[in-house]
């Protein structure tokens, strides 16, 4: 009884108090920070004119929507990012800011801004929870199970194919709709697979885990972080796809080649296993389990291809026909009720299937209008400016390759306590992204920067899914830390030189 009171001590709090804290803590620098504006610059497409809107909000002014209007007011962009719609948020204009009068936020605005934060961000929580609810279907289908099973039968002789597969799939499932926690699922099918084939519960933690985690890391059309990070930023999640596309193939083949590494060397010596000790007690409990496969039928087929087409779709969508969340959502919802139907449930399973997949997102839901909640204090209190100003003194003619670096950096630290990737984008993007206008980086940059600090810090960090992940397969925390250090650095190192390729090119 002592020993779990103590571990409960030890415990590290949830994102959701994290981010509470840092709401009082934004609460708290509302009444201590000056409070104070940038005049503001929003592209108007039909009229084809800048608005310039003036630190105190009270006046507006048009200018020609061309290049010459920004060099003039000192904004480093090119106006092709206004024109084609990829920055449709307003700007901070340089050396427009102004102190203006404060207004402190007290407990009654702290309570109600989750509130409107939920409200302001409902068009992305309808989104998260259409596609929670199609996992939802897949999950309880048995497709994703029969897919993984249909698999390790054919790559039997070949087992190294079988990590090569199974990273890649599931890095492709990361990077495209954020496949994390349902992985957990495919442990008891796919450990006793590797096993058999000579390898420890390590490699498969690894294929599966670290799959997920460099998917999510170099993340494309992840609506998780990719897009909703991008939305945050004032601009279009296309913006750096191909430069993470590149790092995503890269940064797999990486992986694959490090576990690759590791299992053959435990298939040539298992006493070279990292978790040798435990060996006879992982097979008893895992190749005896006695769970059904399920069958890798042509509806569960027809499922998987379905749902990897709508993403394909919402790229075309996005990136050609002007479509945002509303159109995005509308298309997922489309694709969920086909799902439903070829799934051959029934219409109350289906139904149900999908509703408590929905419910499972929830908390994602939460974090992402919590996190807004904080953006909301700062902004109504009038010091989001005030921290830009002060944050744009300290990058004021850094280079901008450094200045990609040190928010890499910063990510790492904010992704440690936030593991969240939706609350952490929702939170950091509309004051980080800014800055990247004073450096004359794209803004694009400062997405990646956040997605690779965040996924760097996923591979380790106790307030992510590893250790619920360790838990399932009983592997000690300091065994996974043994193993997966040397490909943290690497990935790390990687990671840095990709940014700075995409700051420069």
């Amino acid at each position: 009884m002592t020993n779990k009171k103590e571990k409960k001590k030890r415990s590290f709090p949830t994102a959701y108090t994290v981010l509470f804290i840092v709401l009082i803590f934004a609460a708290i620098l509302t009444w201590t920070v000056p409070a104070g504006s940038y005049a503001k610059l929003l592209y108007d497409g039909d009229a084809g004119v800048f608005v310039v809107t003036s630190p105190d909000g009270e006046t507006t002014e048009e200018y020609p929507g061309t290049q010459e209007t920004l060099d003039q007011l000192g904004v480093k962009v090119d106006v092709a990012k206004f024109t084609d719609g990829s920055i449709y948020k307003a700007v901070a204009i340089p050396d427009t800011y102004e102190e203006l009068q404060s207004n402190p936020q007290g407990i009654f605005e702290i309570l109600r801004s989750p509130i409107q934060g939920l409200y302001d961000t409902s068009d992305i929580i309808m989104f998260v929870f259409i596609i929670g609810g199609i996992i939802g279907v897949l999950n309880s289908s048995g497709a994703f199970d029969a897919g993984f099973a249909s698999l390790s039968r054919a790559t039997n002789g070949k087992e190294y194919l079988l990590i090569v597969v199974v990273t890649f799939l599931i890095s492709l499932g990361g990077t495209t709709f954020g496949l994390a926690e349902e992985t957990i699922a495919l442990y008891p099918i796919l450990v006793p697979v590797f096993m058999v084939a000579g390898y420890d519960a390590i490699v498969c933690i690894a294929a599966l885990y670290m799959g997920s985690s460099i998917g999510t890391m170099f993340s494309t059309v992840n609506p998780f972080s990719s897009v909703i990070a991008s939305n945050a930023a004032g601009i279009s999640f296309t913006n750096g796809l191909t430069m993470r596309g590149i790092g995503l193939l890269i940064a797999t083949i990486i992986t694959i080649v490090y576990i690759v590494k590791y299992a053959e060397k435990i298939k040539k010596n298992p006493q070279a296993s990292l978790i040798y000790s435990q060996k006879a007690e992982i097979e008893k409990r895992f190749l005896h389990t006695g769970r059904e496969v399920p069958e890798f039928t042509g509806r569960r087929k027809l499922m998987l291809l379905t749902f990897a087409l709508t993403f394909v779709v919402m790229i075309w969508g996005v990136s050609s026909q002007g479509w945002w969340f509303e159109e995005m959502t509308t298309l997922f919802l489309a694709s969920g009720i086909f799902i439903c139907v070829v799934s051959g449930m029934g219409e109350k399973k289906a139904v149900g299937d999908f509703v408590t997949g929905a419910s499972e997102l929830v908390g994602v839901a939460l974090t992402i209008g919590v996190a807004r909640a904080v953006n909301i204090i700062m902004d109504n209190g009038l010091i989001s400016d005030t921290i830009l100003h002060g944050a744009t003194g300290i990058v004021s003619g850094m280079n901008a390759g450094i200045f990609s670096i040190l928010m890499l950096l910063i990510f790492c630290v904010l992704g440690f306590f936030i593991p969240s990737s939706s609350g952490l984008a929702v939170l950091s993007m509309p004051i980080m992204a800014p800055l990247a206008d004073t450096v004359g980086l794209p803004r694009d940059v400062i997405v990646s920067a956040y997605q690779y600090g965040q996924g760097l810090m996923a591979f380790i960090t106790p307030t992510g899914l590893i250790l619920v992940t360790l838990s399932m397969v009983d592997v000690t925390y300091d065994k996974w830390l043994k193993f997966i250090m040397p490909l943290m650095g690497i990935i790390g190192a990687f990671s840095a030189v990709m940014l700075l390729v995409q700051a420069f090119i």
